[in-house]
């Protein structure tokens, strides 16, 4: 009997996003510090004659039709640049919330990467991988190699990692869908310049002087997707408050396009407790206490 592989598929946080002018192209130019989260989906993968894919687990009926999975659309733009490329069954365990700013379905996507490339013995950094990656979404390569990160472009210029210290949160979602074409529809009303990049320099030093001097720079920082989101989904500015307002939350900030937010504490313990706090108030909402920072 064959052994199944098995990849985790990490909560993609953009701890910040700056968004410049719409390029000829469609897509904006931007600039992200992008981390992992310790909560994720998980995707297994076992050889076969036939590439199939089944979805279960808390969140998978939010997860669309099958047919349109981005695992599935992995393994197609894989295998379009791999002869011969040995394919087979996946079953993908949705835990994270769907069009929620957690780049899910991207990291699903990664996932399925990995696990074909280990499957075929193909380097992860085969440049036919990434070819793959980025046919499939723009936050695909991102999520190949789940590790701290500056991205740019339109998300296809990454930087080397980035060692920043574990950073203690609370990811909460009020339960509802925002669609990344109308947030960025509503941006599209407001000209915006290009974004000011952030040296990858004064990352890393920030990062270097430790936790609180790390979080510090980046409360300077934002989000510029936010206030969009929230004019779409006014329940975002009431989890953003409820995050800022908890005991030792220093950074409060919407992830992505929305409607994930994320709270960063001074430690796992204020962290867990405010998780629990948030959950006696809000039974409704996703509520997470995890780690940002590190790989998966």
């Amino acid at each position: 009997m064959t052994t199944a592989l098995l990849e985790k598929a990490p909560a993609k946080v953009n701890l910040s996003l700056r968004i410049g002018n719409r390029r000829p192209d469609g897509y904006h130019e931007l600039e992200s510090l992008v981390v992992f989260a310790q909560v994720a989906d998980a995707l297994s993968f076992t050889p076969a004659r036939v590439l199939a894919l089944s979805v279960r687990g808390p969140t998978a009926a939010a997860a669309g039709e099958i047919a349109d999975n981005l695992v599935l659309k992995a393994a197609h733009a894989l295998a379009d640049r791999v002869a011969g490329l040995k394919l087979g069954r996946f079953v993908l365990s949705k835990r994270l919330p769907v069009a929620a700013g957690l780049g899910g379905g991207s990291s699903d996507a990664a996932a399925a990467l990995r696990l074909l490339a280990r499957a075929n013995r193909l380097a992860r950094n085969d440049s036919r991988v990434m070819q793959a990656a980025r046919a499939v979404g723009a936050d695909v390569p991102v999520c190949l190699d789940p590790r701290p990160r500056l991205m740019r472009g339109i998300g296809d210029i990454l930087s080397d990692p980035i060692r920043l210290p574990r950073l203690p949160a609370v990811l909460a979602n009020p339960g509802v869908a925002v669609a990344t074409k109308d947030v960025f529809g509503l941006l599209h009303r407001t000209c915006r310049s290009a974004p000011t990049a952030s040296p990858l320099s004064s990352v890393e030093c920030a990062a270097r002087a430790g936790h609180a001097a790390f979080l510090a720079q980046l409360a300077m920082d934002r989000n510029d997707l936010e206030a969009p989101a929230i004019a779409l989904q006014p329940a975002i500015a009431g989890v953003l408050m409820a995050l800022s307002h908890s005991q030792d939350c220093r950074v409060a900030r919407m992830s992505g396009s929305g409607a994930t937010c994320f709270g960063l504490f001074a430690s796992a313990r204020a962290a867990a407790a405010a998780a629990r706090r948030l959950r006696s108030q809000h039974s409704s909402w996703w509520i997470r206490a995890t780690a940002l920072g590190g790989s998966a």
